[in-house]
């Protein structure tokens, strides 16, 4: 899969409604924006699988390449989706071998204690360089790139 098109929506929960059908839930966000409804279904990753609940703070990730109704709110078909803390940020990139972001946004300093896992959350041993990664981080410097020490990262393998 490709996540070069995949699109942060971040807010949080007030509403959630059974969609479609049984498989599906609507999620209302309250963003910085205004509102976003996303539709989380069997097809979306949904980060260490957690339940989705009102007051979350999330980010919902959807793919800009296929066609959004054009509705108000808008709604989205929710890719993945992942529960973030109150100062906390994400990314999603590719990050080269220097673990630069691929738009050069955000340079990676690993720590010790930085928490590596796979999409599925198996531990990742190796060196996450070269791969699409969902960083979790609070600081940045104000250098540029800016740089940070993720407390956490997800390797899409």
């Amino acid at each position: 899969m490709a996540y070069t098109d995949f699109v942060p929506v971040i807010g949080t929960v007030f509403n959630i409604a059974r969609g479609n059908d049984c498989c599906s839930q609507m999620v209302s966000l309250r963003t910085d924006d205004g509102i976003a409804n996303f539709v989380v279904n069997a097809q979306t990753q949904v980060i260490d699988d957690i339940q989705i609940r009102m007051g979350m703070r999330i980010a919902a990730f959807y793919d800009a390449s296929l066609p959004i109704p054009l509705i108000f709110p808008p709604q989205y078909r929710a890719q993945i989706v992942t529960v973030i803390g109150r100062n906390e940020q994400v990314m999603l990139n590719y990050f080269d071998r220097n673990l630069l972001a691929e738009d050069r946004s955000l340079q990676l300093n690993i720590a010790g204690n930085t928490n590596i896992r796979t999409a599925n959350g198996q531990r990742f041993n190796c060196n996450p360089a070269d791969q699409t990664l969902l960083v979790y981080y609070t600081a940045t410097t104000r250098s540029i790139p800016p740089q940070t020490t993720p407390s956490r990262i997800i390797v899409f393998c």
